[in-house]
């Protein structure tokens, strides 16, 4: 019987059992495929991450990424995570009062920047890839159709519906108001709608945005619908808000001034498990050149599983 030591963290939050949970598994060597997918569905979170050596002479370990249906070729919130978990077991030699590492997920070599006062990690902030501007769905109509709402909603912004990558392809959807957000029901969308409007653009994520928020220190409020990836909602998402935030500067629906650009984005609070994000965005004259987003983790549970 094989052994592997799991922790449970909340991440983008200082306070247990909010935030985005994730399980990692910070020694998975050995693990297969399967086994990855299987312990992932069996927890049942958005995203399980499990940390092996690297081959990559730079990288300091490399992350394989589960939903409970897929591998991702990228994530914010596991890597953010896992990078905390490893930290905190000494696997980081830590040097206040920034440690930058850099690490390996399947879209290459990345780097984070674990901050770190007396001692420990105090928040980590991670890089995304280049930002992506990508195809812009014109016709709204069966999108609104699977979120639940009237097409205006949308397209009184004045917004573009575009996909925006920084990692991973996501549709980025505003709408008019904070109420709109806060209204929309996963358990009640209509997935085919959602799914035709997806594959229409190339997108697997819709990220729904307002800019209207219930924290007035937010920048951003989000919600992340991932029914295609195995994530009907999920709480608070690192790659969305990083891609939103570049989509924001670009279209200058915040104000655009020295770069970076510090926005805050806030999620979850419809799913009682509110959190907070920081996300900087680095532009030349208002065109995003480079990402980051981060913030703070919390231990909640530590355990074993035997296979």
């Amino acid at each position: 019987m094989r052994e592997y030591k799991f922790y449970q963290v909340d991440v983008f939050t200082e306070e247990p059992f909010t935030g985005n949970p994730l399980a990692v598994f910070p020694d998975a060597e050995g693990l297969s495929s399967e086994e990855m997918q299987m312990i992932a569905r069996e927890f049942g979170f958005p995203e399980s991450t499990f940390v092996l050596p690297s081959d990559k002479e730079d990288a300091l370990y490399r992350m394989r990424i589960f939903t409970g249906t897929v591998e991702l070729p990228f994530t914010g919130h596991p890597a953010v995570g896992a990078h905390w978990v490893m930290a905190n077991l000494g696997r980081v030699e830590l040097t206040e009062p920034v440690t930058t590492i850099q690490y390996e997920q399947a879209v290459g070599v990345l780097t984070a920047d674990l901050h770190v006062r007396d001692g420990q990690v105090d928040y980590i902030m991670m890089d995304q890839c280049q930002p992506l501007f990508m195809a812009v769905l014109n016709d709204v109509r069966p999108l609104a159709r699977g979120l639940g709402i009237n097409p205006d909603s949308i397209t009184q912004t004045g917004l573009p519906v575009q996909v925006v990558s920084t990692g991973m392809p996501q549709l980025m959807v505003p709408v008019r108001s904070l109420a709109v957000v806060q209204r929309l029901d996963a358990a009640y969308m209509d997935i085919p709608s959602l799914t035709r409007a997806l594959d229409a653009v190339g997108a697997s994520f819709i990220v729904v945005f307002s800019t209207e928020t219930e924290n007035p220190e937010a920048d951003m409020h989000v919600r992340g619908f991932g029914h295609v990836v195995g994530i009907p909602e999920d709480p608070v998402t690192g790659s969305a808000n990083g891609a939103l935030g570049a989509y924001l500067v670009r279209h200058r629906a915040v104000p655009v001034t020295a770069s970076p650009v510090c926005l805050v984005g806030e999620q979850g609070s419809e799913m009682k498990r509110p959190g907070m994000l920081r996300v900087e965005v680095e532009h030349r004259d208002g065109a995003p050149t480079h990402v980051k987003v981060g913030g703070k983790v919390v231990q909640v549970i530590e355990g074993v599983i035997r296979l």
